[in-house]
């Protein structure tokens, strides 16, 4: 029986998720990456190739904010700073990029966040 490569299986759904989403300047790409301790997530914009904004939980303001809490409320507080972030910078509207992982739990609590602090999928 062939062993599951989990990471090899998630690039191909991100790459199968990427052919239909993708940021423009109007409605840039909130992309999301998650590891074993930490999430980072991203506003990109495809067309100029660039990050508008970004935050995580190692990022110094978030981490101060995150001590003691579980791993979905990390990823919340994560996406209302990710929020407030790019409200500042004028962008309001966002596709999602989940980044072939399953829309679930630290995943979702983020999105759910975004979408509370004011962005718009």
């Amino acid at each position: 029986m062939p062993e599951i490569d989990r990471q090899k299986a998630r690039l191909r759904r991100h790459e199968r998720v990427r052919k239909h989403v993708s940021g423009s300047s109007e409605r840039p790409r909130l992309s999301v990456f998650r590891s074993l301790n930490h999430i980072y997530a991203q506003v990109i914009d495809d067309t100029r190739g660039c990050t508008l904004v970004s935050a995580s939980t190692v990022d110094p303001v978030v981490a101060a904010q995150i001590r003691d809490l579980p791993k979905t409320e990390q990823a919340g507080v994560v996406g209302k700073v990710l929020a407030e972030r790019a409200l500042d910078q004028g962008v309001s509207k966002v596709v999602f990029d989940r980044g072939g992982y399953k829309y679930h739990g630290r995943v979702k609590a983020l999105a759910d966040a975004a979408r509370e602090g004011g962005l718009e999928f």
